[in-house]
């Protein structure tokens, strides 16, 4: 959506205030204080709601958004006197007063966004009988992505989440990529869910595609997943390429009762309020993901795990998740192996990607600038990873 108000524009999908034609830059959460004015506009917005809506559960003060206040009337022109665009109501909050025009997308829900090449999406069948749905895009080389949580072979065009991802690989590669069993367009009523399973899903999906030899990205729990692949099939894995990762599970790693019954109650926290229309609950992951997302960021994150599975599937993942194990495996892998992650990922995941290139022999590991899980396109980790990407795999 675009709101034109004045000579500006606010442009959600492209992250941009434009005035008179020409991008102001402005910080996230001035640009999120008026996103949230500009859609809330037919009233006032309560300080407080301001607070949690843009900032989430970081403790910041009253000042914290005066001062954003300040920067965006600098912004648009405008100043306490006037009060032109942004109105202050004394002792309850602020409201967006000047008259908005509201645009559509130029690449909404249901067509190609710009930039990503079509996609062809076909089915396989794994060794229990669940249908597996994996997509191929691009040209070149290939690359496979194995499946990590949470992903929508066909949502995922759409969202400023993955979008960036799809556009920035499939320009490199002809890039391979599935929905895991209950997520996305793959089966969600399956009789299994195991790491096992998800390894053997990553071999019936390469096998359907025909591959021979190829590099393998792993996110998140797809690098354990990719991990135990390249153990197995050291023929195929030309290369491996891990970002996020993690040797050990959360419940495997937890190192007091205080860190279990923490984790324990967040894995139950999702069964029962996964569903609810409300996002406070989900938006707990949404920040685990993105700490340092914009407010669109966190709503359409929050938009991804609603479409992509059930909240008896959510439970599940997180399950299995805490109890991988694969320290083991990582000393036997015995490919050229690139190693990333955020500096300031919360949760100890840092240092569990500092333990996978402690056991990984020769592994190459790049700490980067980003305290978020999955990179957005505005991050500069993001662009630092590319670089690192195209250096390791000789694309670019």
């Amino acid at each position: 959506m675009i709101y034109a108000f004045g000579a500006c524009e606010l442009d959600l999908a492209r992250y941009e205030l434009r005035c008179d034609g020409h991008i102001r830059k402005v910080e996230p959460q001035v640009f999120d204080v008026l996103a949230l004015l500009v859609r809330e506009r037919d009233r006032v917005v309560p300080k407080a709601e301001i607070l949690d809506t843009v900032w989430g559960d970081r403790f910041v003060s009253e000042s914290a958004l005066t001062s954003r206040i300040k920067a965006l009337r600098r912004a648009l022109g405008d100043d306490g006197k006037a009060q032109r665009y942004v109105r202050t109501v004394h002792g309850r909050g602020y409201q967006f007063v000047a008259e908005v025009d509201e645009r559509p997308d130029p690449a909404p829900g249901g067509r190609e966004p710009i930039g990503l090449p079509p996609q062809q999406i076909r089915f396989c069948t794994a060794h229990d009988g669940v249908r597996l749905a994996y997509a191929t895009m691009g040209g070149g080389p290939p690359l496979v992505k194995a499946a990590n949580w949470l992903s929508h072979l066909d949502y995922d065009r759409e969202t400023i989440v993955w979008r960036h991802w799809l556009h920035e690989l499939s320009g490199r590669f002809t890039l391979i990529r599935y929905d895991e069993r209950g997520c996305g367009l793959s089966d969600w009523d399956v009789p299994e869910q195991s790491f096992e399973a998800w390894v053997r899903d990553l071999e019936t999906v390469v096998d359907a595609a025909g591959l021979d030899r190829f590099p393998l990205l792993g996110i998140s729990q797809g690098g354990p997943v990719a991990i135990a692949y390249a153990v197995r099939h050291p023929e195929r894995v030309s290369s491996l390429v891990l970002l996020g990762s993690f040797a050990e599970g959360r419940r495997k790693r937890a190192g007091t009762p205080e860190d279990r019954a923490y984790l324990e109650a967040r894995i139950q926290l999702v069964r029962s309020s996964w569903a609810r229309p409300h996002p406070h609950f989900r938006q707990i992951f949404v920040g685990r993901f993105l700490p340092e997302g914009t407010q669109e960021e966190w709503r359409q994150f929050d938009e991804l795990q609603r479409r992509s599975t059930s909240a008896e599937n959510a439970w599940r993942f997180l399950e299995i998740f805490a109890d991988i194990d694969v320290t083991d495996l990582a000393a036997r892998v015995s490919v050229p192996t690139l190693i990333a992650c955020a500096r300031g990922e919360p949760e100890g995941t840092f240092e569990q990607s500092r333990v996978l290139a402690s056991l990984i022999p020769g592994s190459r590991f790049v700490p980067l600038d980003s305290a978020n899980h999955l990179l957005p396109e505005r991050d500069p980790g993001w662009a630092q990873f590319l670089h690192e990407l195209d250096v390791f795999l000789g694309t670019g």
